[in-house]
């Protein structure tokens, strides 16, 4: 089984986001990778971002598990069906003709979000480490800021078309202490999905907590795999 992460919004470096699960997951008999997404690299929508995830997981020559965090989830929505299961991250199951900013618990931009006059936005604000990275080490923390990036906007507001966690097997992982999208949201989310899980992090567990995050995803792979869809 290959492990294939997404990362979120407004952030670039895909391999760096997970480079703590290899290690972990390999004794677990899981093969990792990392999707690059278009939209935080250069311009595209959605139709990019899942183009490129689709390709990977028709690429990989063995079952594929989908993990997308935040952002990444619209992305494996639209991009999983042909993923052998689905695993949500502090994210969103969107339906089909809603975008990933209209699934969200407020209207309008996030008050962290900069848009710019080139149709591209930005992470900005004081507030970054207490809400995303409250739970990381300074040396996380001061990394993951030198990996933001621009992102197309249209990516966030394209529409999904064909959402693959009607068909595929999913499974939510509640991030309890994340402080930008808090755990009643996230589980307003996840009745859409097969399976909850709950673990006690913040926004990104594979960096804050990496063996408990790996421990929970490989036992969420072994159980979702023998769910029906």
């Amino acid at each position: 089984m290959l492990v294939l992460f997404v990362h979120g919004a407004l952030v670039r470096d895909a391999d760096w986001w997970w480079h703590r699960m290899p290690g972990p997951l390999a004794g677990h008999g899981l093969r990792t990778a990392a999707v690059e997404l278009p939209s935080c690299v250069g311009r595209g929508d959605l139709a990019a971002d899942a183009t490129a995830v689709a390709a990977a997981v028709r690429a990989a020559g063995e079952p594929v598990t989908l993990v997308g965090h935040s952002y990444g989830g619209t992305v494996i929505t639209e991009a999983g069906r042909d993923a052998a299961q689905l695993v949500y991250v502090t994210s969103v199951l969107t339906d089909a003709g809603r975008s990933h900013a209209d699934s969200g618990s407020s209207s309008g931009p996030a008050p962290w979000v900069r848009p710019h006059p080139d149709g591209t936005l930005e992470l900005v604000g004081d507030r970054i480490r207490e809400l995303f990275f409250a739970d990381c080490d300074d040396r996380t923390y001061q990394q993951a800021l030198t990996r933001k990036a621009r992102q197309d906007a249209a990516a966030l507001t394209t529409p999904v078309t064909v959402p693959a966690w009607h068909t595929v097997p999913s499974t939510y992982l509640v991030c309890t202490q994340d402080q930008a999208i808090p755990a009643e949201t996230q589980r307003a989310a996840a009745v859409r999905a097969g399976r909850t899980v709950e673990i006690p992090t913040g926004h990104h567990p594979f960096l804050s907590r990496p063996d408990l995050f790996a421990e929970t995803l490989a036992g969420t792979i072994r159980t979702s795999a023998t769910l029906p869809p």
